[in-house]
């Protein structure tokens, strides 16, 4: 692992399973089923991260839809590849205070790259007022803990730490019923000129080969016939782990 690689540990997760129960209570005594809408822009491995999301929100007690209008949690997972796709999402989380003015009681969160730039959490935090909380790639992770504290303290979460991480045990909610995503390592170590990709989601870091390979079999075993490997850059799996394992290695072992 690179030397800024943090390893988020299970008791880390089961504080953060207490909070999904949390949430889930919340709503139940308030005798309601939420319900929640994610936005996906970009690559396939905000996709991936955006089922996982809409994992932790089913513990919650959340039901996915398909449209801001009536949802009680909207979450934009952000790309920030092109000056265009930004201006799009600004546009889009502005176009929010009409859904926030008909339900009140909304929740808006924005997520992926564009939350890993400092710009772009300033212009939130000072002209997007009804957004309740900005969150990067690498605190994902936490969303019941800041989903419950915007439902019960009334503020707005900002968490964005810039530390990569590697997390297991993350329940998630595949969209398809034959194809799925398989992130194998996370991060880039390749600077390059036009790319943000390094700074906004860390240096290379590989899961290990035994977690990925569960991973793999517990799809085949659901019926899974298409998986797509994920890493921005598949060729340099494992040299961050000194196994002596690489991408080669990985694939004859799926």
């Amino acid at each position: 692992m690179t030397a800024n690689t943090e390893i988020i540990t299970q008791q880390q997760l089961e504080v953060q399973r207490e909070y999904a129960q949390k949430v889930r209570a919340w709503w139940q005594d308030r005798g309601q089923t939420p319900a929640a809408w994610i936005d996906t822009y970009g690559c396939q491995q905000n996709e991936a991260d955006s089922e996982r999301m809409l994992g932790m929100l089913r513990e919650m007690g959340y039901t996915r839809q398909t449209e801001a209008e009536g949802a009680d949690v909207v979450i934009i997972n952000t790309c920030s590849v092109r000056e265009h796709a930004e201006q799009r999402v600004f546009g889009n989380v502005g176009a929010l205070t009409h859904t926030k003015r008909r339900h009140p009681g909304q929740k808006i969160f924005l997520t992926g790259c564009m939350a890993g730039e400092g710009h772009v959490v300033e212009r939130l935090k000072k002209s997007y007022h009804h957004v309740d909380g900005v969150f990067t790639s690498h605190a994902q992770w936490r969303l019941p803990e800041i989903l419950y504290r915007a439902l019960t303290e009334g503020k707005r979460q900002y968490v964005t730490p810039e530390t990569g991480n590697i997390v297991e045990g993350l329940p998630v909610q595949r969209l398809g019923d034959l194809k799925g995503w398989v992130s194998i390592m996370y991060g880039c170590n390749n600077f390059c000129t036009y790319c943000i990709v390094p700074y906004v989601r860390g240096r290379e870091r590989s899961r290990m080969p035994e977690d990925i390979k569960k991973e793999v079999e517990q799809m085949v075993a659901d019926g899974y016939r298409d998986i797509t490997l994920l890493g921005q850059n598949v060729n340099s799996y494992g040299k961050d782990l000194h196994l002596e394992v690489d991408f080669a290695d990985l694939l004859k072992m799926l």
